[in-house]
Protein backbone atom coordinates (compact mmCIF):
# COMPACT_ATOMS: atom_id res chain seq x y z
CA UNK A 1 0.00 0.00 0.00
CA UNK A 2 1.39 3.38 -1.00
CA UNK A 3 1.76 6.01 1.67
CA UNK A 4 -0.62 8.96 1.44
CA UNK A 5 1.90 11.78 1.44
CA UNK A 6 -0.86 14.38 1.13
CA UNK A 7 -2.08 13.21 4.55
CA UNK A 8 1.43 12.98 5.97
CA UNK A 9 2.41 16.41 4.60
CA UNK A 10 -0.83 18.44 4.62
CA UNK A 11 0.84 21.35 2.85
CA UNK A 12 1.29 19.37 -0.41
CA UNK A 13 -2.27 19.74 -1.79
CA UNK A 14 -2.25 23.50 -1.12
CA UNK A 15 0.59 24.22 -3.57
CA UNK A 16 0.12 25.41 -7.15
CA UNK A 17 -3.26 27.07 -6.50
CA UNK A 18 -4.63 23.85 -5.04
CA UNK A 19 -3.30 21.54 -7.77
CA UNK A 20 -0.78 20.16 -5.29
CA UNK A 21 2.86 19.24 -5.52
CA UNK A 22 4.80 15.98 -5.29
CA UNK A 23 6.87 15.41 -2.12
CA UNK A 24 10.21 15.49 -3.97
CA UNK A 25 9.38 18.81 -5.65
CA UNK A 26 8.15 20.20 -2.32
CA UNK A 27 11.48 19.25 -0.67
CA UNK A 28 13.32 21.04 -3.49
CA UNK A 29 11.24 24.17 -2.86
CA UNK A 30 11.20 24.40 0.94
CA UNK A 31 14.19 22.37 2.12
CA UNK A 32 17.75 23.49 2.60
CA UNK A 33 21.18 21.89 2.82
CA UNK A 34 21.58 22.59 6.52
CA UNK A 35 18.45 20.56 7.30
CA UNK A 36 19.45 17.83 4.86
CA UNK A 37 22.86 17.59 6.50
CA UNK A 38 21.32 17.41 9.97
CA UNK A 39 18.76 14.80 8.92
CA UNK A 40 21.57 12.62 7.60
CA UNK A 41 22.49 11.90 11.23
CA UNK A 42 18.99 10.56 11.82
CA UNK A 43 18.55 8.69 8.55
CA UNK A 44 22.10 7.26 8.42
CA UNK A 45 23.09 7.36 12.09
CA UNK A 46 26.50 6.84 13.59
CA UNK A 47 26.71 3.74 15.75
CA UNK A 48 29.75 2.66 17.72
CA UNK A 49 31.00 -0.09 19.98
CA UNK A 50 31.94 0.84 23.54
CA UNK A 51 33.00 -1.80 26.06
CA UNK A 52 31.02 -4.44 24.18
CA UNK A 53 27.90 -2.26 23.92
CA UNK A 54 26.62 -1.04 20.57
CA UNK A 55 25.27 2.48 20.94
CA UNK A 56 24.26 5.60 19.09
CA UNK A 57 27.05 8.14 18.80
CA UNK A 58 26.91 10.86 21.46
CA UNK A 59 25.81 8.65 24.36
CA UNK A 60 26.61 9.59 27.95
CA UNK A 61 28.98 7.28 29.86
CA UNK A 62 27.37 8.52 33.08
CA UNK A 63 23.93 7.46 31.84
CA UNK A 64 25.35 4.12 30.71
CA UNK A 65 26.76 3.47 34.20
CA UNK A 66 23.45 4.42 35.79
CA UNK A 67 21.51 2.02 33.58
CA UNK A 68 24.06 -0.73 34.26
CA UNK A 69 23.33 -0.32 37.95
CA UNK A 70 19.54 -0.15 37.56
CA UNK A 71 19.41 -3.22 35.28
CA UNK A 72 21.92 -5.17 37.41
CA UNK A 73 24.18 -5.62 34.40
CA UNK A 74 21.55 -6.76 31.88
CA UNK A 75 23.45 -5.64 28.78
CA UNK A 76 20.50 -5.98 26.40
CA UNK A 77 18.32 -3.87 28.70
CA UNK A 78 21.06 -1.24 28.90
CA UNK A 79 21.35 -1.07 25.10
CA UNK A 80 17.56 -0.96 24.68
CA UNK A 81 17.21 2.07 26.93
CA UNK A 82 20.40 3.83 25.81
CA UNK A 83 19.40 3.55 22.15
CA UNK A 84 15.78 4.68 22.56
CA UNK A 85 14.64 7.53 20.36
CA UNK A 86 11.13 8.87 20.88
CA UNK A 87 10.04 9.82 17.37
CA UNK A 88 8.07 12.78 18.75
CA UNK A 89 11.33 14.27 20.08
CA UNK A 90 12.86 14.68 16.62
CA UNK A 91 11.50 18.23 16.58
CA UNK A 92 10.59 20.42 19.52
CA UNK A 93 7.60 22.75 19.55
CA UNK A 94 5.89 20.80 16.75
CA UNK A 95 2.89 18.50 17.25
CA UNK A 96 3.26 15.47 14.98
CA UNK A 97 0.27 13.43 13.90
CA UNK A 98 0.05 9.73 14.69
CA UNK A 99 0.40 8.80 10.99
CA UNK A 100 3.57 10.93 10.79
CA UNK A 101 5.04 9.29 13.89
CA UNK A 102 4.24 5.81 12.66
CA UNK A 103 5.54 6.47 9.13
CA UNK A 104 8.82 7.90 10.41
CA UNK A 105 9.23 5.16 12.99
CA UNK A 106 8.70 2.38 10.41
CA UNK A 107 11.07 4.08 7.98
CA UNK A 108 13.77 4.63 10.59
CA UNK A 109 13.43 1.05 11.81
CA UNK A 110 14.27 -0.21 8.32
CA UNK A 111 17.13 2.24 7.91
CA UNK A 112 18.66 1.44 11.30
CA UNK A 113 18.42 -2.29 10.58
CA UNK A 114 20.33 -1.85 7.32
CA UNK A 115 22.87 0.52 8.91
CA UNK A 116 23.61 -1.82 11.81
CA UNK A 117 24.13 -4.73 9.40
CA UNK A 118 26.37 -2.49 7.30
CA UNK A 119 28.49 -1.33 10.24
CA UNK A 120 28.55 -4.60 12.21
CA UNK A 121 27.85 -7.46 9.77
CA UNK A 122 28.69 -10.22 12.28
CA UNK A 123 26.64 -8.91 15.21
CA UNK A 124 22.94 -9.85 15.45
CA UNK A 125 20.66 -6.97 16.45
CA UNK A 126 17.00 -6.47 17.06
CA UNK A 127 15.59 -3.14 15.92
CA UNK A 128 12.21 -2.38 17.42
CA UNK A 129 9.55 0.26 16.89
CA UNK A 130 6.21 0.05 18.73
CA UNK A 131 3.98 0.64 15.71
CA UNK A 132 0.62 0.39 17.43
CA UNK A 133 -2.29 2.69 16.72
CA UNK A 134 -3.61 4.89 19.49
CA UNK A 135 -0.47 5.41 21.57
CA UNK A 136 0.43 8.77 23.04
CA UNK A 137 3.08 10.54 20.97
CA UNK A 138 6.00 9.85 23.35
CA UNK A 139 5.34 6.10 23.23
CA UNK A 140 6.35 5.84 19.57
CA UNK A 141 9.94 4.87 20.23
CA UNK A 142 12.67 3.30 18.15
CA UNK A 143 15.48 1.28 19.72
CA UNK A 144 17.93 -1.54 19.10
CA UNK A 145 20.09 -4.02 21.00
CA UNK A 146 22.32 -7.03 20.46
CA UNK A 147 20.52 -10.35 20.56
CA UNK A 148 23.54 -12.51 21.43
Amino acid sequence: MADDFAALIPELPKWNDGAGIEPQAWIECVGNYELATGYSLLFWPRFLEFEGYFLRDGFSVQSLRGFEEVTKGDRAAVERVMNQVPIASIHCNVEPTEPQLRYLGRTLKQIWHVKLRHDFPNIPFRVEFNDEPGLIADEYELTFWQTE
